[in-house]
């Protein structure tokens, strides 16, 4: 009788007695046959590398910008601020006879990092310039774009003082903060509609009455908000014919936001002096637009039993460590990072490209304090095979560590089975940070490799 091993079963065997060796593959001695065909197999670990970098800026055309400031003792300072153009929908108008009551700014979030309790300083100016169609990233320099002297709206909240909302179906709560503005803004809007009642105010032509808001705190550094929605609301009154026929007092509002369809920077600035220190232990992630983690795989080093063999297994673990600060108010690490090559960072969150599990991956935290890259050995076979068609030997590479947002989308199968797919994947915007161990135990790759 041939007996025929799984190969699942066999390489959960070989995990399990993996013995490591520096610079050769030890032979474990599993073989199938019969005949003359036989495979052996054999394992190795690969010990990487690892730093910390300083991120100069990152893609910052966003949906959801942050609002704010904070300092953390260890992971230093994050000022976040926004500009933002509003989306003028089409048919939006004004009644006859409008009378222009208040205007006001609304910024909606449901989630926020720090203090509930600590006051802050909203403050808009009205945008004196377009903004570019390019450019849009973390470093963007907003100087000459508006009036630091003359803030048209300012107010004083915290997250505790915030109007809430409740959805009755979802039981989820929305915050919002409201910043009064010059009714002379909402007149400009209504003159505009009385001179030019032929032509009706679209997007553009609402650029030319506001070209956007440059939206920021100017005091508090203990909070920053997760926007969910930047809102403009002209609230008037006007004279209108009841059921009756009795002329009646109405009241109603023109609203406005930020949407996708336009322009919305979020701009970021850090201080991470101490994170670049250099030391033997960690490396640091913080979003956004903070520090990431450059890992060098040295595969220079298995060049030569690349050739003789093939690698099917190569699982690689990155150890966070929990922050263990005595603050009240502490980041969390980044939920989801991308695992990168330093050259193809450039333009793949501009291009809306998605991890592809051969040069990219992605891993998530689990309840081990892990990112778990279960099995980057596609990687490792790619830029073998790339180098061998140039014919050259498998170079060193360096990668990135990156906090990423996931974005999902429900599907359902035909059996009505519903599921959940990544959609997108963006640059983390919220706050966020983590040590990760750089200790040669917790940045070894182990490695499986069969030979034909």
């Amino acid at each position: 009788m041939k007996i025929q091993i799984p190969w699942i079963f066999l390489l959960a065997l070989i995990t399990t007695i993996l013995v490591s060796c520096d610079d050769t593959i030890s032979e474990l001695g599993f073989t199938i046959q019969p005949g003359k065909d036989v495979i052996s197999v054999g394992s190795d670990t690969l010990f990487l590398t690892a730093k910390t970098s300083q991120v100069d800026s990152i893609f910052a055309k966003t949906k959801n910008p942050v609002l704010g400031e904070y300092i953390d003792p260890l992971y230093g300072k994050i000022k976040s601020d926004y500009v933002g153009e509003f989306y003028y929908p089409e048919g939006l108008a004004f009644k006859d006879g409008a009378i222009i009551d208040s205007v006001r700014l609304s910024i909606a979030y449901s989630s926020w990092v720090g203090d509930s309790l600590a006051p802050m300083k909203i403050s808009a100016y009205e945008l004196t310039k377009t903004l570019p169609t390019s450019k849009f990233y973390t470093n963007f320099n907003i100087d000459g774009y508006y009036d630091p002297a003359s803030p048209i709206g300012e107010a004083t909240y915290s997250v505790a003082s915030s109007r809430k909302v409740s959805d009755y179906y979802t039981d989820s709560i929305e915050y919002y903060m409201d910043v009064k503005l010059p009714n002379s803004l909402g007149q400009k809007i209504l003159n505009y509609q009385i001179d030019h009642p032929e032509t009706p105010i679209n997007t553009n032509i609402f650029h030319q009455l506001l070209k956007g808001l440059y939206i920021t705190t100017t005091f508090g550094k203990s909070t920053v908000l997760n926007v969910d929605y930047t809102h403009l609301f002209v609230h008037y009154h006007y004279i209108g014919k009841s059921s009756t026929g009795v002329d009646s007092t109405y009241v109603s509002s023109l609203g406005i936001s930020i949407t996708p369809e336009v322009t919305q920077i979020n701009r970021i600035q850090n201080t991470n002096n101490q994170l670049l220190l250099e030391n033997d232990e960690y490396t640091y992630l913080k979003s956004p637009a903070g520090v990431i983690t450059e890992i060098t795989f040295p595969l220079s080093q298995i060049a030569d039993q690349l050739e003789s063999h093939s690698l099917s297994l190569a699982n690689l673990t990155i150890q966070a460590l929990p922050n263990e600060s005595e603050e009240k108010f502490k980041l969390s690490p980044p939920q989801a990072v991308l695992l990168i090559n330093k050259d193809s960072l450039s333009g793949f969150f501009e291009n809306r490209k998605m991890y592809n599990n051969l040069t990219t991956f992605y891993a998530t935290l689990d309840s081990k304090f892990q990112y778990n890259f279960s099995n980057v050995s596609p990687m490792i076979n790619y830029y073998k095979q790339l180098q061998a068609n140039k014919g050259e030997k498998l170079q060193d590479i360096t990668y990135l560590l990156v906090p990423v947002a996931i974005n999902y989308i429900s599907k359902t199968d035909p059996s009505g089975y519903s599921y959940q797919v990544t959609s997108s994947m963006s640059h983390l915007m919220t706050p966020s940070a983590v040590a990760i161990s750089k200790k040669p135990e917790n940045m070894r790759m182990d490695l499986i490799f069969s030979k034909f």
